[in-house]
């Protein structure tokens, strides 16, 4: 199975799609006078500036639930990886798939906004949505759902629990182990995925309104609290900080395991870390209330830098500062040997290392902890994720009870992977975000030379934000974007009113 699935994922994250994550990055970035800086002020004024309603969740309520997905455990985890296989220099092309992909969020996340629905009283939308709308192609439309409903509600899921359980098992000991018809477990993994269940299923069954709730109360506060403890180990060790730049950015171009290894590494991780291209943001932003649809996709477009350029940074100066981390080569070479080769790389074992040797006692426990949370609010958006594809096949099958189906798969998926190996899970989480990247990118692209209806929005936002309006509006028919029911009966009812 591990060699099948890593074959599949050798065919997937060729480098095809890595020159696809950049280059559309840089090409949205170009065409939009990078936003990503323009509008930077913008981003933090709206992140405060929206409301929620009864359909809709508000800007920040949105961001939280965006960032739920994005900071996880590519954070922690996923920024190990990237450096034990991909050298020092995948972090730079990390903070580049980053910056670069900021753009792209924005444009994704306004499509979301602009094609939208309405759906059992609450927002719903994401690539199924305007894939359908903009491009006219609903077997696309369709094909993105269902592999979408797989990778959220099947794959990935069981990514996060399973650092989560490694976690455990590495901050207070695997204790012994039962006999199940899964295998030997550990009492302590299948303690934690018994915990991560209960609480799982009594949030998801409440419905999304639930999640957003939850997410806007712990993402801020996890986030914060990482970052701090990042800052007292980089300000402990403040001297070595240029030399860890240098290393970076030099290794970047010429490290030991190759230019190919650092670029893939750093924007598979980066990818399935802050998401921009992979199409997940755009799901969280359709659901927020907002005047005008360019407004979530600059707060969505920030939400990958709180990501990356944020969390990924703090883990990755934690690492390499402490020096905690090898870098593997081909097949069994070992080219960077600081701690013992047998500590995994796909694992949260190089950032507990590292916090564990600044702080003794407290790193272990305290990554464990972080990891829980950062992980936990992740499976919420995917479910929530996966819940929304759902909502839209309903659009056609008009099947009762799928949703319920999900919430049992999503929980069964998160029990599995919690106790399961690290390896194969990750592995099966890379062909899920690859597939979603794959359709979700070409889709955007196909959108934008048809119709570029987000670079619209955007022109008619600044336009508005030029003349001092209080009050924003948006009339998809005087942009020339079809399709965009929600907005043209929400654009007329704000006429009439008026």
């Amino acid at each position: 199975m591990q060699n099948y699935v890593d074959g599949l994922n050798t065919i997937i994250w060729s480098p095809a799609l890595i020159y696809l994550c950049l280059g559309a990055g840089l090409f949205f970035s170009v065409l939009t006078r990078f936003v990503q800086v323009r509008q930077f002020g913008e981003m933090l004024r709206l992140l405060v500036a929206g409301h929620s309603s009864k359909r809709g969740i508000s800007s920040f309520q949105a961001l939280t639930v965006s960032l739920s997905g994005r900071v996880g455990t590519g954070n922690i985890a996923g920024v190990a990886a990237a450096i034990g296989f991909g050298g020092p220099g995948a972090v730079f092309w990390m903070w580049m798939v980053a910056f670069l992909g900021a753009a792209t969020s924005y444009i994704e996340c306004t499509l979301g906004q602009i094609y939208k629905e309405e759906f059992e009283g609450q927002y719903r939308g994401g690539p199924a949505y305007y894939i359908e709308k903009a491009m006219g192609q609903t077997w696309y439309a369709w094909i993105f759902a269902i592999v979408t409903i797989i990778a959220c509600g099947v794959l990935l899921p069981g990514v996060q629990s399973n650092s989560i359980g490694n976690a455990i098992d590495i901050a207070f000991g695997s204790g012994q182990t039962i006999s199940t018809f899964m295998g030997d477990l550990s009492i302590a993994k299948s303690l934690t995925g018994v915990l991560i269940v209960l609480m799982l299923g009594f949030i998801i069954f409440g419905g999304v309104k639930r999640i957003a709730h939850f997410t806007q109360v712990v993402v801020p506060f996890m986030a914060l609290s990482y970052i701090v403890i990042a800052c007292m180990i980089i300000g402990l060790n403040i001297e070595k900080l240029p030399a860890i730049f240098s290393m970076i950015v030099s290794d970047a171009f010429t490290p030991m395991a190759g230019v190919g290894a650092a670029i893939g590494w750093g924007v598979k991780r980066g990818v399935y870390s802050n998401e921009a291209g992979q199409g997940m943001g755009p799901h969280a932003a359709a659901a927020a209330e907002v005047q005008h649809p360019a407004q979530q996709g600059l707060v969505q477009a920030f939400a990958v830098y709180i990501d990356t350029l944020f969390v990924c940074s703090a883990t990755a100066f934690m690492i390499l500062i402490t020096g905690a981390y090898n870098v593997h080569g081909a097949g069994d070479m070992m080219l960077v040997t600081n701690i013992a080769i047998d500590i995994a790389a796909n694992s949260p074992a190089y950032t507990q290392t590292a916090v564990e040797s600044m702080f003794p006692g407290v790193g272990n426990p305290f990554v464990a902890m972080a990891l829980f949370f950062f992980s936990f609010t992740t499976i919420l958006a995917y479910y929530y994720i996966a819940e929304t594809n759902v909502s839209y096949l309903q659009r056609h099958l008009k099947l009762k009870g799928l949703k319920t189906v999900l919430k049992f798969v999503v929980v069964a998926s998160t029990f599995y992977g919690t106790v399961r190996t690290a390896n194969l899970a990750w592995a099966l989480g890379d062909v899920g975000v690859g597939l979603m990247a794959w359709l979700n990118i070409v889709g955007i692209l196909i959108i934008f030379f048809m119709a570029k209806p987000a670079m619209q929005a955007l022109r008619d936002y600044e336009r508005q934000k030029k003349q001092g309006v209080k009050a924003y509006t948006f009339n998809p028919k005087a942009l020339g974007i079809k399709n965009a029911d929600f907005w043209e009966q929400r654009f007329n009812k704000e006429s009439v009113q008026k």
